[in-house]
């Protein structure tokens, strides 16, 4: 780690729980995001400002006026970009030693398995049941941690699910 690095990551070498080991692992990490909405958005922004090293975004969306008030990754300028291509801008804004790659389209079985083969974990932010099951599948069969997230109105839930152990509940378990 350099010395710009051992600076922009300070906080986060400081705290004890965490520390230069913590800190390298992020940069070598690779979280696949399904959905850049109002969960994906911040969900990047986050992980992307904390120096994880390779984020994949998937969503077919374009950036709407009504997004803004609430998906605080996107701007009144980006209104008609699709959400991926917004998102890859300002985090590279944001973290320029962030890799970021997107698919801008709605991702299935076929899409997901080298998508989620490739990632240490998966967050589902998507926002249909049915993106949901192929996710959790996907990452069941390439044994990858999903973090699965929802929100509707002032409700919300997230679950976290080891698919890495076969003995493992999953989504489908929870919600067949």
């Amino acid at each position: 780690m350099d010395d710009a690095q051992l600076l922009r990551y300070s906080r986060h070498i400081l705290l004890p729980e965490l520390g230069l080991e913590a800190q390298e692992r992020f940069a070598a990490a690779h979280a696949l995001i399904v959905g850049a909405g109002g969960l994906g958005a911040p969900a990047a922004q986050f992980l992307g400002a904390a120096g994880v090293g390779t984020l994949t975004l998937c969503d077919q969306d374009a950036v709407d006026l009504t997004n803004l008030q609430r998906q605080i990754l996107y701007a009144t300028p980006d209104v008609g970009t699709p959400k991926v291509s917004a998102a890859q801008a300002r985090l590279a804004a944001i973290n320029p030693e962030v890799r970021v790659t997107t698919v801008a389209q709605r991702v299935g079985p076929d899409e997901l398995a080298p998508l989620v083969e490739r990632a240490d974990v998966v967050l589902d932010c998507s926002d249909n049941f049915q993106t949901r099951h192929a996710v959790n599948a996907a990452c069941v069969r390439h044994r990858r941690p999903l973090v699965s997230g929802a929100a509707i109105g002032f409700d919300g839930q997230i679950s976290v699910y080891d698919t890495r152990r076969p003995d493992a509940p999953c989504y489908a378990c929870v919600f067949p």
